[in-house]
């Protein structure tokens, strides 16, 4: 603490434009968002980080590029408007088929969540290929068991996938009627209807640090109750299929 109130931000005009430009320099040559405190990790004492990435938010705000913040941390991405030239530089992506798009919304919306409470709210069952192809993306990821018998696997969703959409944290996720609106919702609103409802985003997973924080998911979501003294779970040890063993 002592040392935080120690750092001082410098005034000299010639370093802050420098400060400024590093700032800028390390966002660009990253492949992969970073923090305030990641960039800070780069810069001399004296940086005010924060304050050069609103002054360049700002400058960048009408270019080609536009530096956005997703996840709680910061890059440069193409303008949207302008997203259409880059359509022939990349390859065509897998389309997700209609029971992954499905399992994602829920997940998203619903998480921490099991397979077995998915396919009550889709109505029909999923296929563990389905899972699967949603965690080869980076969107989802187990986050634990669930204390019921059985002790069901949960899924819920990863930074990858908030990077992915732009989206800075769950709660900035559609509300039910902005996806009635868009025509996203059709087989599975009656389900969500029946069940209470789309779940408030912002009542479902609080995001820190760009992680999605498993002790903020237990206490808010209302589906589902993990077990505290469980150990960390790791995706490679973990089968769905396979019951823990006590």
């Amino acid at each position: 603490m002592q040392e935080t109130e120690e750092k001082q931000v410098t005034t000299d005009p010639e370093q802050i434009a420098q400060h400024r430009r590093m700032v800028e320099a390390v966002l660009f040559a990253s492949e992969n968002p970073l923090s305030v405190d990641d960039i800070a990790e780069r810069l001399p004492d004296g940086a005010d980080v924060e304050a050069h990435i609103a002054d360049l938010a700002e400058a960048y705000q009408t270019a080609g590029v536009n530096l956005v913040q997703v996840a709680g941390k910061f890059m440069f991405r193409t303008a949207d408007d302008l997203s259409f030239l880059l359509r022939r530089e990349v390859d065509e992506p897998r389309k997700l088929s209609r029971a992954a798009v499905e399992t994602m919304a829920i997940i998203a919306y619903h998480q921490p969540v099991t397979r077995a409470e998915i396919e009550e709210i889709r109505g029909v069952s999923i296929s563990k290929g389905t899972l699967d192809v949603l965690m080869e993306a980076g969107w989802v990821r187990i986050m634990g068991r669930k204390r019921t018998p059985g002790r069901p696997v949960t899924y819920g969703t990863t930074e990858e996938f908030l990077i992915h959409f732009g989206i800075e944290t769950i709660k900035d996720l559609p509300g039910v009627q902005e996806l009635k609106a868009a025509g996203l919702l059709d087989s599975v609103d009656t389900a969500l209807e029946k069940m209470g409802g789309m779940p408030d985003p912002s009542k479902a997973i609080e995001e820190a640090d760009g992680q999605i924080d498993l002790e903020d998911a237990i206490a808010a979501s209302e589906r589902s109750t993990l077990d505290d003294d469980a150990e960390p779970v790791h995706v490679e040890e973990m089968s769905e299929d396979a019951p823990e063993t006590i």
